[in-house]
C-alpha cells in the first residue's frame, strides 16, 4: 500500500481529547487494579497458588495503566498538558516507569521508528545481517543471548523495570527533568513498597505484588516487540525513509480479540498510533471504522504473532526480518559461492 501524503490532515479531527472519557478510563482501570490486588492479597492467606492465579488479571490492569501513562506521554489522554504530565507521573510510580525520562526516550523512538540510521533508543535492539556478520564470536553470542525469547521476554523485562529504569545510565545526559523524574519515581516506589511491606509483610509482598510486576513487564515487552518485529515490517534509510511509510509499514496492526484489545488500551492499533500519536487510544477503533482500507495494513493476529518470536536480524538484501537459522543459511551460501 502506498501511503497517501495527507494522512495528518485526514486524521486531525480524531486528535481531540475527551477529558470525561479520560477520567473514566483512569478511575475504572485504577479501581480494577487495586480491587484485584486486594483479592490477590486476601486469597494469599488461603493459597499461594490462588494468589498467583489472581496476579495474572491484576498484571493485565497494571499493563493497562501503562497504556494510559503512554497516552499521557503523547499528550493525548487529557486536553491539558499539565494534567497529562502529572497523571503520567503518578501512574509511573505504579508502573515502575519514570514518566519524563521514558517520554523523552519514547519520543526519539517515534521520530526514528523504521529508520535504520536511528536505531538504539527506546526500541528493541535489532542488527542488520551485515552488522551481525561483522561481530566477533563473542559479540554474536551476546546478541543471540539478548534475542533469546527466555531473555527477551523473561529476564529482560525484569531487568528493565526493576533495575535499568531505577538507575538509567544516561539520566544525567538528558537534563534536570530526566533525573528528577527517575529519582522522584524511585522515591515514590520506595514509599509505596515500604508501606505495603509494613502492612502486609515481606513474604506477602513478594508473593502478591512482585509477580504482578513481572507478568505486566513481560506482557508489555511482548506487545512492544510485535508492534515492530513482524514478517511484513519495513525499515529503510534516508532519503527513502518517510514518516508515513514507516508508520504504516513499520508498525503492526495487532488485531487482538476485543477483550485483549480493551485491556491493552488499543495499543495494538499501532500503525495508526504512529501515523498520529496525538489520537487518544479510545478513538483509534473509530479511525479503523472510518478508514477500512487501514484494517489490512500490517495486520497480524494473536496466533500469527507467536511466529514472530524467531525474527532476529534485518536482511537489507531481501528487505525483511529473518531468523538466525535463515541468516546462517545465507552466510553459508555466500561462503560457498
Amino acid at each position: 500500500m502506498n501511503a497517501p501524503k495527507n494522512w495528518a490532515k485526514r486524521l486531525a479531527p480524531y486528535r481531540l481529547a475527551d477529558d470525561r472519557r479520560a477520567i473514566f478510563e483512569v478511575i475504572v482501570t485504577c479501581a480494577a487494579f487495586l480491587g484485584l490486588w486486594v483479592v490477590s492479597w486476601w486469597v494469599y492467606h488461603i493459597s499461594v497458588w490462588a494468589s498467583l492465579a489472581v496476579s495474572v488479571p491484576t498484571a493485565a490492569f497494571m499493563l493497562r495503566l501503562f497504556t494510559l501513562q503512554h497516552d499521557c506521554g503523547h499528550l493525548s489522554m487529557f486536553s491539558s498538558k499539565h494534567v497529562n504530565d502529572w497523571v503520567g507521573r503518578a501512574l509511573g510510580v505504579l508502573t515502575l516507569t519514570p514518566y519524563d525520562y521514558w517520554r523523552h526516550a519514547h519520543a526519539i523512538h517515534h521520530l526514528g521508528s523504521g529508520n535504520l540510521e536511528r536505531r538504539g533508543i527506546g526500541d528493541i535492539e535489532t542488527l542488520t545481517l551485515e552488522e551481525y556478520k561483522a561481530l566477533s564470536l563473542l559479540g554474536r553470542f551476546k546478541y543471540r543471548l539478548y534475542r533469546n525469547p527466555l531473555v527477551l521476554f523473561g529476564v529482560g523485562p525484569i531487568y528493565v523495570f526493576l533495575i535499568a529504569q531505577r538507575f538509567p545510565l544516561d539520566t544525567f545526559k538528558n537534563g534536570r527533568a530526566s533525573w528528577i523524574s527517575v529519582f522522584g519515581t524511585n522515591a515514590g516506589i520506595l514509599v509505596m513498597a515500604l508501606g505495603l511491606i509494613y502492612f502486609i509483610g515481606i513474604p506477602a509482598f513478594l508473593v502478591v505484588h512482585l509477580p504482578v510486576v513481572i507478568f505486566a513487564a513481560a506482557a508489555g515487552v511482548w506487545l512492544f516487540y510485535v508492534q515492530h518485529q513482524f514478517d511484513d515490517t519495513h525499515w529503510s534509510k534516508p532519503p527513502d525513509w518517510t514518516h508515513e511509510e514507516a508508520a504504516l509499514r513499520g508498525s503492526s496492526f495487532y488485531d487482538l480479540p476485543k477483550p485483549l484489545m480493551w485491556i491493552t488500551g488499543n495499543i495494538g492499533i499501532h500503525h495508526l498510533h504512529h501515523l498520529s500519536s496525538r489520537i487518544p487510544f479510545y478513538r483509534l477503533p473509530q479511525v479503523l471504522k472510518d478508514f477500512p482500507e487501514l484494517k489490512g495494513v500490517g495486520r497480524i493476529t494473536l496466533w500469527q504473532s507467536f511466529k514472530c518470536v524467531n525474527l532476529s536480524l534485518w536482511d537489507e538484501a531481501s528487505a525483511k526480518l529473518i531468523s538466525f537459522r535463515e541468516a546462517h543459511r545465507i552466510m553459508q551460501a555466500v561462503s560457498a559461492g
